[in-house]
């Protein structure tokens, strides 16, 4: 089993409140915008600030290794040109022919690596579960909600926690491809899990395996 922040880290991510009109604060979710909708390059930046990811695919490494890379500032046209010198939280090694391979986690202590299959059990025709760092059994799945592309949920009784929704079609996006990841703030301390398994799963989608 994985432990820390998405197996990696162990610090706390920073929490943003909103207060409602009978003055009482709340916790917002986080809402990571993904930046181009392209599985293998985007970067994921939280609405608020709060936390910035990048997938991306290195060739001079292999062709069909996918990263992932906690990053330090939003995404823009100046970061884009500097080269990423940090190493990867997560390392997707995909087979060849892109079918699955294994997944790796990277944290202080060391790197934890284990088969996608054995990581990603699947459970129906576009659903699959994982376990947490933290013990709990999370599922992905595909149009199960009426509105979501994906959803999450945690426990026996499949209680939603992160979705991921695509743009509506009356609604303009520029420079974004208008797609979100929500997390509710209350997992935020397996949201790098909930991104490797999610990108997993629409790589799977994707390549029809």
């Amino acid at each position: 089993m994985l432990s820390g922040v998405g197996g990696c880290t162990s610090f706390s991510l920073p929490f943003q409140f909103s207060i409602d009109m009978y003055g009482q604060s709340h916790v917002l979710p986080y809402i990571l915008e993904d930046r181009t909708g392209v599985n293998t390059a985007s970067d994921f930046d939280e609405m608020y600030d709060r936390v910035f990811y990048r997938i991306a695919r290195v060739p001079l490494v292999r062709a069909t290794t996918t990263m992932i890379y906690e990053m330090g500032t939003r995404a823009s046209r100046h970061r884009d040109t500097l080269p990423v010198t940090q190493p990867p939280i997560v390392i997707l090694d995909f087979q060849e022919d892109e079918s699955l391979g294994t997944i790796s986690y990277l944290r202080p202590t060391g790197k934890t690596t284990e088969l996608m299959s054995r990581y990603l059990k699947k459970t129906g025709l576009f659903s699959s579960k994982f376990m947490g760092s933290d013990g709990q059994e999370y599922r992905w799945s595909h149009r199960s909600v009426v509105g979501q592309e994906w959803t999450c949920t945690v426990g026996a009784d499949h209680r939603p926690i992160a979705h991921y929704d695509l743009k509506p079609p009356n609604v303009n996006a520029y420079g974004i491809s208008g797609h979100t990841l929500t997390v509710e703030e209350e997992y935020v301390h397996v949201l790098v899990e909930l991104l490797a398994s999610f990108t997993i799963m629409r790589h799977i989608a994707l390549h029809n395996l």
